[in-house]
């Protein structure tokens, strides 16, 4: 059976219970498909990056599954009708991974996952006072400032 990565954003009001609860009927739909989920992670309660439906964060949960595409393509419309979930887009994968997913991975400490924007830019040169005062490349020195009277 072919391996799909399907992941839904559920909406912000919803309790975690009840995400588990959508989880569970879409699990409980591929398996009477004759198919089975692998896996699944609860990403948690994260920002989103823009409003979706008047939603300004939302659920996030992904499934590993191992289904025939009629199976998926149930799953998916009885996604489509629910009304709690805000977004969900499915993808054909290889082979399931076993080891956590990189939003797994990477830890939920942080709201959104960012610490100021700066994740993952490692470090950066020419700062001005942030290297230690080194020189600004081609720009030249700045002329000292006066001090005002």
């Amino acid at each position: 059976m072919p391996f799909y990565e399907h992941v839904f954003l559920a909406r912000q009001d919803l309790t975690t219970a009840q995400v588990e609860t959508l989880t569970e009927g879409f699990t409980k739909v591929l398996v009477e498909g004759k198919g089975q989920v692998a896996g699944s992670e609860y990403w948690g309660l994260r920002t989103l990056a823009y409003r979706i439906a008047k939603n300004r964060k939302a659920h996030y949960v992904m499934l590993n599954i191992d289904a025939p595409a009629s199976a998926v393509a149930e799953m998916e419309r009885q996604v489509g009708l629910n009304e709690d979930i805000i977004r969900s887009m499915t993808i054909r994968v290889d082979a399931l991974s076993a080891e956590p997913s990189a939003m797994t991975r990477r830890g939920g400490d942080r709201e959104g996952g960012r610490e100021g924007g700066r994740e993952g830019r490692g470090d950066r040169e020419g700062r001005g006072d942030r290297d230690g005062g080194a020189p600004r490349g081609d720009r030249g020195e700045r002329p000292r400032r006066e001090p005002r009277a």
